[in-house]
């Protein structure tokens, strides 16, 4: 049991990293109210602004965070990170102003943007042929710590708009005794290497790990998978109220259902079914049935075709891991934080991209006058996006060539 203990630090703590994105969302609206004064026009304006500073951070720091991890090591950066959050959390939960405010989501940004260091710790600890099931796991902690943010928030902020921030900073301590006592280092002394700035940010780092054989097509095909699959938190809520009228309820429940779905097929259902696919076949097919469930969102004409479509969306999920799998074989251990780096960047961009993208597509298709309306036009342009990612792995794969290079397609019968 005691092994399995440093495991299941890791997954609170991508959970938690994950909670920091929407614990602060059901009580942003009443906090700024009550320190700016605002009325709820004003009060959006500067969440956006928060909820942006939150996400830029993290695309900027990801690297820099799995650079320091390949040099000091794993654990020093989990611990001080998680310690950092804790603070953060504290000043937060008193601030008085906006601008403590967004000086708090930008140290957030930046404390949270371990996700990289996580990974690279799995990598460290598992076979390569087991680490797209281990990095599942994490998908799926990162999945619930997304869902029960959101739920947290709202359950507490129901008391008091800065109960959230009080209880996120005394879980942090707790999460940080408790990796103090439990969690080993994972990288040898003699696998870390020096620390570079130009190799410790998103640019930096993107032009060392798209050195590697066949990662540069994949880094592609995951930004594209990424941005499309973001349609599901930005447009969710307007969609199903737009095409269905949908009441908070019905809109939670079915939020509820996706993220659990997700977090089974990442958590449980890839140890199934990565052994009979392998990695290269598992994102071939998994791009497919991502592509045909989009179309199939943007079609719906009816409530009940979502909860139909809901758990076959969710086995798409078994890409991220799969890519991620395909990556890590690639990179030496003295480069697994830096390539979760990059990927973490990646991520945070698509979290900034997607939103402005999909918004701007519901507008269009859902505003007075608009020939046609159609609600779904954001997972159509998803469809259009996934089917960009599927392409390229397909093909522009096979082109990087030997065997030791991303493999893709049906005829594909052993992981890559």
């Amino acid at each position: 049991m005691r092994n399995r203990l440093p495991l299941v630090f890791i997954l609170i703590t991508v959970a938690f990293d994950a909670m920091g994105i929407g614990l602060i969302f059901p009580v942003m609206p009443d906090l700024i109210r009550s320190v700016r004064s605002a009325d709820l026009a004003n009060a959006a304006l500067w969440g956006g602004i928060l909820s942006a500073a939150y996400a830029v951070m993290q695309f900027a720091f990801s690297p820099t965070l799995g650079n320091l991890s390949d040099r000091f090591g794993r654990r020093p950066v989990l611990l001080v990170s998680m310690a950092v959050m804790a603070l953060d959390y504290a000043v937060m939960a008193v601030a008085g102003t906006i601008w403590l405010l967004l000086a708090g989501r930008i140290v957030a940004g930046v404390a949270a943007a371990t996700q990289s260091t996580a990974m690279a710790y799995m990598a460290d600890i598992t076979k390569p042929d087991k680490r797209a099931q281990n990095f599942g796991l994490i998908s799926a902690g990162f999945g619930v710590g997304f869902i029960l943010g959101p739920v947290i928030g709202g359950l507490l902020g129901g008391l008091d708009p800065r109960a959230p921030f009080v209880v996120a900073a005394f879980l942090a301590v707790i999460n940080f005794a408790f990796g103090y006592i439990v969690l080993p280092e994972s990288l040898s002394p003699e696998k870390r290497r020096s620390f570079q700035w130009r190799r410790a940010n998103p640019l930096g780092g993107l032009q060392y790990i798209g050195k590697l054989p066949g990662v540069k097509i994949l880094l592609i095909v995951m930004f594209s998978y990424q941005i499309s699959n973001f349609v599901y938190p930005v447009i969710w809520a307007y969609y199903t109220q737009a095409a269905f009228g949908w009441s908070t309820g019905q809109i939670g429940l079915s939020l509820a259902g996706y993220g659990l779905s997700v977090a089974l097929v990442q958590g449980l259902l890839i140890r199934v079914i990565l052994p009979v696919l392998g990695e290269s076949r598992a994102v071939f097919w998994g791009l497919l049935l991502n592509m045909a469930c989009l179309v199939g969102y943007g079609l719906a004409s009816a409530g009940w075709m979502i909860w139909v479509l809901l758990p076959i969306s969710a086995l798409g999920a078994i890409v991220a891991p799969a890519m991620q799998a395909l990556m890590s074989r690639r990179a030496g251990p003295d480069q697994q934080g830096e390539l979760q780096g990059v990927l973490a960047s990646l991520g945070a961009l698509s979290m900034i991209i997607s939103p402005l993208v999909m918004t701007q597509a519901f507008f269009w298709f859902t505003r007075a006058g608009a020939d046609p309306a159609l609600p779904g036009a954001p997972f159509l342009l998803s469809a259009v996006l996934m089917l960009a990612g599927f392409t390229i792995f397909a093909f522009g794969s096979r082109r990087a060539g030997a065997d030791g290079d991303v493999q893709s397609g049906p005829s594909d019968k052993t992981s890559a």
